[in-house]
């Protein structure tokens, strides 16, 4: 790891511990909740209810986020096994998440970039929920900090990720349809 990286890291790992060790959050059930709103199923039966009942939009948004939510999983992935950055838990000794994460590696975080990527199409479309949809997603990444199995620069990566994938699902709709 380059010198600037292990710098990221140790930041990262000094505001981990920080909420983690001073701040101790009393509100797991509450955390492990909104956490679970970012787990997939949200997206799905919300696009699909666009798409069958929200006849300006409902399409766009369905398929735009197809696309996007492609591209999504596939840089996730890719980044994930490329930089192979290990949870919390596994670096830091005494600390134990709250959590059992889905997979091994923290950067970026998946629920945070699905979230953000989620809040984008919506916000795109629906600009008067912008504030609640982006507010959501915040929420959804700091829930993974809070749970343990993120530190806080792995939910920036996710929230950029999830932002770069949602503008680029939306254009190459738009290139797509306008064929």
């Amino acid at each position: 790891m380059n010198a600037f990286l292990q710098r990221v890291h140790h930041i990262d790992t000094l505001a981990f511990l920080w909420l983690h060790v001073t701040k101790r959050f009393p509100y797991r059930k509450s955390i492990r909740w909104i956490s679970h709103t970012g787990d997939g199923h949200l997206y799905l039966v919300v696009a699909l209810a666009l798409l069958l009942l929200e006849p300006v939009h409902g399409a766009i948004f369905f398929w735009a986020g197809l696309i996007a939510y492609g591209l999504d999983v596939s840089l996730y992935l890719l980044l994930k096994n490329v930089i192979k950055r290990d949870r919390p838990a596994m670096k830091i000794d005494f600390y134990e998440a709250w959590i059992t994460p889905s997979d091994q590696f923290s950067f970026p975080s998946g629920h945070t970039a699905a979230a953000f990527l989620f809040a984008c199409l919506f916000a795109h479309l629906y600009p008067l929920v912008a504030v609640p949809v982006y507010l959501w997603a915040s929420l959804v990444g700091a829930s993974r900090v809070l749970l343990g199995v993120h530190y806080p620069s792995d939910i920036a990566a996710g929230a950029l990720l999830g932002t770069g994938c949602a503008f680029l699902g939306i254009y190459i709709h738009s290139l797509l349809v306008g064929l």
